[in-house]
């Protein structure tokens, strides 16, 4: 790879991390972002990696995989959820909305392409058609708690933790210590700017043994967030080259010195 590639690549990767920074420091002053819950698993299944950087030669590679499997037979609910899943880890969010919006009129019934469905609609900003959408998958008398974990996200995003909080809680009942709802759970708390909290949860989804990167990069944020660089770095230093978790710590620093200059100027 040329060093010009390369530079590209893990600037792409920084970019991911720092949407994911300036979300949660714009969630501290008070503000509710989307790109804030971007960074965090909801429990679809896909075989997409989960920590490649949108626009990199990996992510591309997906889209193309799965964007193959997909042409050669687009009813499979497998190549549904991986091709959109894909698109969407490229940043590919419109085609994998069409993507999902085809497969949930093919499988009016499937929760889990639904949860998808609804997870774009959320991301687009369609808030109110994305609750619609799962809440319309969801069965009462048997709640999936995918379906609840993406609800409950929504309602993060809209600001109302409390509600959110309560589906967290009702999916862990479904699914005792799932690893993504833990993660969804921390980062509900990171919005309400519940640091201690967020971390203790990021740590005992951790201590399930998930092979998810993002919880990990989530537990860093919010090591980092509380000020606890060195713990943080040691933390990233697991997923990503040195060079790119000083850049991104360096980063966070500066959004924390803003902030900090922000709430003494209030």
């Amino acid at each position: 790879m040329s060093a010009r590639a390369s530079s590209i690549r893990h600037s792409r990767a920084r970019v991911v991390f720092m949407g994911a920074v300036l979300a949660a420091a714009f969630a501290l002053s008070g503000c509710v972002s989307d790109g804030a819950m971007s960074g965090r698993g909801r429990g679809f299944s896909s075989s997409a990696s989960s920590s490649v950087p949108p626009g990199s030669g990996d992510a591309r590679q997906q889209v193309a995989q799965w964007g193959d499997r997909y042409e050669s037979a687009p009813d499979e609910k497998t190549n549904i959820l991986a091709y959109a899943d894909a698109l969407r880890r490229n940043d590919q969010l419109d085609q994998a909305m069409e993507v999902l919006r085809k497969g949930i009129i093919k499988h009016r019934k499937d929760r889990e392409i639904a949860a998808a469905y609804g997870k774009i609609l959320a991301q687009k900003g369609h808030f109110k058609e994305a609750l619609n959408v799962i809440q319309q998958a969801q069965t009462p008398t048997q709640p999936d708690w995918r379906l609840m974990s993406a609800e409950a996200a929504i309602h993060d995003q809209l600001g109302d933790h409390q509600k959110a909080r309560y589906l967290y809680a009702e999916a862990l009942k479904i699914a005792p210590g799932e690893p993504s709802i833990l993660n969804n759970l921390a980062m509900s708390h990171v919005l309400d700017n519940d640091l201690t909290s967020a971390e203790k949860i990021l740590r005992s989804a951790m201590a399930s043994g998930t092979k998810d990167t993002r919880i990990r990069q989530n537990l860093a944020l919010v090591l980092g967030l509380q000020g606890r660089f060195s713990e943080a770095e040691q933390v990233a230093s697991a997923d990503l080259p040195p060079a790119e978790v000083k850049a991104n710590m360096a980063y966070l620093k500066r959004m924390l010195a803003v902030r900090g200059k922000q709430k003494a100027a209030g």
